[in-house]
């Protein structure tokens, strides 16, 4: 299992599009996040740095 901090990850909406952003890498990763942590649990095949570069490209850059 892989964790992402994105501080700039604040609503529902912000939710959605991580999740989508991950799921389109992989459809069949299994995403958990916790908003009011800004963590983000991931489970998949893909590599971290695909998975952040995603991210990073959606708006949603991990800090760690």
């Amino acid at each position: 299992m892989q964790e992402f901090k994105i501080p700039s990850m604040s609503c529902g909406h912000c939710v959605g599009v991580v999740t989508q952003t991950l799921k389109a890498i992989d459809p069949k990763a299994h995403v958990d996040i916790d908003l009011p942590s800004h963590t983000v649990h991931v489970e998949s095949s893909a590599d971290r740095a695909t998975l952040q570069a995603a991210l990073a490209e959606a708006g949603y850059a991990p800090t760690a």
